[in-house]
Order: C-alpha cells, then sequence, then structure tokens
C-alpha cells in the first residue's frame, strides 16, 4: 500500500515551518481554541520536529483513493492487499513461533550447560577426592615404610648386638680352650720329661744286664748260622758227589734242561708268529683310520655296518664327484685301468694326488676302491710321526696287512708329506728317517695285492725316492664357475630341497627361482673349494632351522652364501707368503720342462728309457 500513502519513492517530506505564522503576544496563556495545539515555546529543535506534519502524503492518499475507485480493479487491488496483510500476519506468527521455538532452545540449551557445569563440578570434586585419597594413601605408605625402615634398623641393630656378643663368647670360648691346651701341653711335657728321666735312671741301673743279654743272644744267632752252613753244604756236597759218580744221571739232567730251554724258545716263537698271524688276519692296524675291509673282530663291533658293507654293490667312481671335465676324463681312465688290473690280476700303479684341500681327493679314493671292486683303507701321515722308535714297526704292519687281502686293498695315505719329507734338506729325527726308511722299502716293487694312492697339499716336500715309487699325478684343482654351478645345485637340492620335499623335518622352502639364484651363488663363490660348498648347504639348513617359521626363502640364502664368502677371503688373508708359495701347483715347473730344449745327453737317455720299458 506505499503507493496508496505516498511513499512508494521514500521522498522525505517537506519541512512547512516557514509557512508556519508567529504566535501572537498575547494568546501564550490561553488555552482555548486552537491554541493546545501550538508547540510549547521553550522547545529544542528535535523536539520540534516532532510536530512537523506532511500534508502531501495525505493529498498523495486521497488521490490515490479516488482513483483506486474509478479503477475497475479496485475489489482486486483490495482482496490482494487483505491477501497481503494476511501474508503478513502468517509471517509475523511464524517469527512469533520461531522466536518461541528458539527460546525453548535457549532454556534447553542452558540446561544442558547447567548439566555440563554440574558434571565438570562433579567430576572436580571426584578428582579432588582422588588427589586427596592418593595423598592419604601416599601418606599412609611413607608412613608405613617409614616403620619398616625403623623396624629393619632396630633388627639390624639387634642382630649386630647378637653378632658382636657371640664373637665375644666365641673369643673367650677360644681363649679358654687355648688356655687349657697350652697346660694340658705343659702337663704332658712334664710328665714325659719325668718319664724320659726315669727310664734313663733304670737304664743307667741296668747297663750291665742289657749289654750281657745282647752278647748271649749274639753267639747264639752265630752258632746257629754256622751250623746252617754246615748242613747245606754236606747236603750238597753228597748230592754232587752222588751226581758225579753216575754218569747216567749226568745226561739225564742235561737233556731234560735243553728240552726245557727248547720248549720255552719254541713256544715263545710260535705264539709270536700266532700272534701277528691273528693281527693280520682278524685285525687292523692302529694306523688305519678306516677300511673297507671285512674282518671278525669289526663285524662282531658292528654288525649292521658289516651288513650294509656285504650288500653294497660296485658304483661310478665318479658318482656324486664333480670336477673339471678333463680331469673327470682322466680319472675316469684311471678308474677303468684299476677296474682291469684288478680282473687280469696284475701290478697296480701308485698314484699321486696333490691339490688344494677340499677339493675332492678323499672322496675320489672311496669311490675309485668301491669302482674297483677292492677293500679301501685310509691312513693319515700325522699318525706316523708320535710314533717314534715304533713307526718301523707299525708300517710293516701295515704293509702285511694290506699284502695279505684277498680282494686288493686300495692304500691311501692322505697329508703324507707328513712322514715322507725330505732326508736331505729337511730336519727330521731319525726316527722319522728310519720310518721313511722302511716305507721306501716296502713300496721298493710294484705288488699285485695293493694299491698305494697318496694325496698332499704340498708334493714338493716330498723325498725324491717318495717321487720314483709314483707312476701318476692327478692335480686336484679348485672347481670353475660351471663345477660350483653344479656343487651349488647338488648340496641345494641335498640339504634343502629333499628334506622340505619329505617333509619330516622343520625345514620349508618359499617360493623363488632355484636356477637362477644357483647361477648368482656360483658366480660369488669364487676361489672355494667344494668342501665349502658343502659348508654352505648345511649353513642353509641351519638357517631355515633357526628361522621362526622354519622357512628358507632367497635372502636368507644369499646372506649364508655372503657370509662364507667373507670368511674364505678372511682365510685367504691369513695364509702366510710361505703357505701360498707351498700352494703354487708343481705343473708350472713341469711345463717349464716341457718346453726347454733336452741335450743330447738327456735325449739319449731318454731314447734308453723307452727302449727298457718296451
Amino acid at each position: 500500500m506505499s503507493w496508496l500513502f505516498g511513499y512508494r519513492n521514500a521522498q522525505p517530506p517537506q519541512d512547512f515551518s516557514q509557512f508556519a505564522q508567529p504566535p501572537t503576544a498575547g494568546g501564550g496563556g490561553s488555552t482555548g481554541g486552537g491554541g493546545g495545539d501550538e508547540p510549547p515555546k521553550n522547545l529544542s529543535k528535535s523536539q520540534m520536529e516532532a510536530y512537523r506534519f506532511d500534508s502531501s502524503a495525505l493529498e498523495r492518499a486521497a488521490a490515490a483513493a479516488k482513483e483506486l475507485e474509478r479503477s475497475k480493479h479496485s475489489k482486486e487491488a483490495l482482496e490482494l492487499s487483505k491477501l497481503q496483510e494476511a501474508t503478513r500476519q502468517t509471517e509475523m506468527q511464524a517469527k512469533v513461533k520461531e522466536y518461541e521455538a528458539h527460546i525453548e532452545q535457549m532454556k534447553v540449551e542452558q540446561k544442558r550447560v547447567d548439566g555440563d557445569e554440574r558434571r565438570k563440578t562433579m567430576q572436580e570434586e571426584t578428582k579432588q577426592h582422588q588427589m586427596r585419597a592418593q595423598y592419604q594413601d601416599q601418606l599412609a605408605r611413607k608412613r608405613y615404610d617409614d616403620q619398616l625402615a625403623q623396624q629393619q634398623r632396630m633388627n639390624d641393630e639387634n642382630l649386630r648386638r647378637q653378632e658382636e656378643s657371640v664373637a665375644k663368647q666365641e673369643a673367650m670360648r677360644k681363649a679358654t680352650i687355648e688356655h687349657e691346651m697350652e697346660l694340658r701341653h705343659k702337663n704332658e711335657m712334664k710328665k714325659l720329661e719325668a718319664e724320659l728321666r726315669a727310664k734313663a735312671k733304670v737304664d743307667r741301673e741296668n747297663q750291665d744286664l742289657n749289654l750281657e743279654k745282647i752278647r748271649l743272644k749274639a753267639s747264639e744267632n752265630r752258632v746257629t748260622v754256622l751250623e746252617s752252613i754246615k748242613t747245606a753244604g754236606a747236603v750238597l756236597g753228597s748230592g754232587a758227589n752222588a751226581l758225579l759218580q753216575d754218569w747216567d744221571k749226568i745226561l739225564a739232567a742235561a737233556g731234560g734242561l735243553s728240552l726245557i730251554a727248547l720248549g720255552v724258545y719254541s713256544a715263545k716263537g710260535a705264539t709270536g708268529v700266532s700272534a701277528r698271524y691273528i693281527e693280520a688276519r682278524l685285525g687292523k692296524p692302529s694306523l688305519v683310520r678306516e677300511t673297507s675291509r671285512f674282518s671278525a673282530l669289526e663285524s662282531i663291533k658292528h654288525p649292521i655296518q658289516t651288513i650294509k658293507k656285504l650288500r653294497e654293490k660296485q658304483s661310478d667312481a665318479l658318482a656324486g664327484v664333480i670336477l673339471a671335465p678333463k680331469l673327470e676324463e682322466r680319472l675316469r681312465d684311471v678308474a677303468i685301468a684299476t677296474k682291469n688290473t684288478k680282473h687280469n690280476q696284475g701290478m697296480y700303479r701308485n698314484i699321486l694326488m696333490h691339490g688344494p684341500p677340499g677339493t675332492g681327493k678323499t672322496m675320489f679314493a672311496k669311490k675309485l676302491a668301491k669302482h674297483s671292486g677292492m677293500d679301501y683303507a685310509i691312513l693319515t701321515g700325522g699318525d706316523v710321526a708320535p710314533l717314534g722308535r715304533d713307526g718301523v714297526t707299525a708300517i710293516h704292519k701295515v704293509f702285511d696287512w694290506a699284502s695279505s687281502s684277498r680282494k686288493g686293498l686300495l692304500l691311501f695315505i692322505d697329508e703324507a708329506d707328513a712322514f715322507l719329507r725330505k732326508r736331505s734338506s729337511e730336519h727330521i729325527s731319525e726316527d722319522l728317517r728310519a720310518t721313511l726308511n722302511a716305507f721306501l722299502y716296502r713300496t721298493g716293487e710294484q705288488s699285485n695285492k695293493f694299491m698305494l694312492i697318496l694325496a698332499s697339499n704340498t708334493p714338493e716336500q716330498f723325498d725324491w725316492a717318495v717321487n720314483d715309487r709314483l707312476d701318476e699325478m692327478v692335480e686336484f684343482n679348485l672347481p670353475g664357475i660351471q663345477e660350483r654351478e653344479r656343487l651349488v645345485r647338488l648340496y641345494f637340492d641335498k640339504f634343502v630341497l629333499q628334506p622340505a620335499t619329505e617333509g619330516k623335518r622343520r625345514l620349508k622352502v618359499a617360493q623363488f627361482d632355484y636356477g637362477a639364484l644357483c647361477t648368482k651363488m656360483a658366480k660369488i663363490t669364487e676361489g672355494m673349494s667344494g668342501r665349502e660348498l658343502a659348508k654352505l648347504g648345511v649353513a642353509w639348513q641351519a638357517a631355515a632351522y633357526a628361522s621362526p617359521d622354519g622357512v628358507l626363502t632367497e635372502q636368507m640364502v644369499i646372506d649364508r652364501c655372503e657370509d662364507a664368502v667373507r670368511q674364505h677371503r678372511q682365510k685367504v688373508r691369513w695364509q702366510s707368503d710361505q703357505e701360498r708359495q707351498e700352494s703354487k701347483s708343481i705343473y708350472s715347473s713341469e711345463k717349464e720342462l716341457s718346453t726347454s730344449p733336452l741335450s743330447p745327453d738327456e735325449k739319449t737317455t731318454t731314447n734308453a728309457e723307452t727302449l727298457a720299458t718296451a
């Protein structure tokens, strides 16, 4: 309705104060007529604004009302104004309701705040109660600890007093005992002194009687001895006289003594021969550490192992032995030649196997004996030197025992350089020199009973006569990359995969590429021997057993391999210059000899040896 009352354009009301008539001088005190509408005189400017009236608004409203009455839409405008008014009233009621709801919400919020304040107050009170209870508890504990400490101090003081009292009593008792012992000792000494004085007095008084008694006893003893000598001489003289006068008795006595001596010496010799024969047939010498030869005593001690040995069949000499191809070819020729030599009852050849430790020398010797159908015996050169004078006898016993084998014996001497050293340059004892001479004597000729195999890491220390007994020398080098890969695969399968597939042990293997890992480890383990690779397989197995779940992962395998490589390098650094020089191959000198030209005398000697061999 703004258009109706004329404030549609929000025009400010006009000021008609300039048109107002000034008040009369005498009308100030009257109250009649229109004097009541006039403003009081003494009013401020702001108060005068309230008495102003805009008549133009009423004029516009009257004009608008007349125009609305003449309009055909007057009723609609009136209805519209009514609806607008109703809408305003509804909005006002909604605002009132909203205000009331807001008031109720404010009350609820106030109640919630009051509840929070009460809860905080209760919590604070509870906290204060707890702190007060804790403080009281601390005071009680402190009082209790003080009481305990005071009680402990009292107990310690009582104990100290008791110990002091006991110590005083013990000291008094010891003093009393010492005093008693001192008095007893004095009494005993006085008593002993009195007895000695009395005895000495008696001896002085009876000296004549004692001397007479000794004289009588000595004379009786002399008479008795003389009578015994006379009686024995008379008996022996009469017996000898009777024997010498009768020649038959003389011959019988001489024959009896001769027969007794002959029987004693014959029994002694027969016993020694029988003992050596039984020892050679039934037992094994003390120098032999390990043997596959069947004996009655060993079968009684170890029956199960004896049965297993009897059931073993001949196998390939290189089964389970991984070496370089050229070395395998050469050893296979040696194995075939040894087997055919046994079948044809020929003369066995003596072989030297040299090279770094852990390269398969002992393993091949055992495989060679089984492949050829022979027995094997393993000796250690370090056992010979401590025997001293008994070394010669022990060497002879070993070769006698080896010569009595029916199947043929492969005699493997490991670390042979321990007692077969050079006699010219080495400082060896006389006993060890005699043992070496006995060995050279027993190996001077080829034998069809035993085959001798020597193993050494330093063959250049051998005596020249020992080298002369050797028919062939085989060098076992460290495995190359291909051999290491085959060894790693072999030991990974033996120590990890097979136990894991059996399911009987606490060992599992994670999923990873085994072949690629073995190839990688073969490259890492350069310079390691076969024995070190076998120990690496055992380390993998131990790592799986040490893990919480028993699973061997790829990272665990690589870690153990790197540890083994570091340990190998540390061992190599520990080697002295002399050990490095001794571990060099002897084939370097052989190559120099083969490439150097021969003199005419050497050519003549070589041709003569060739003709003699043919």
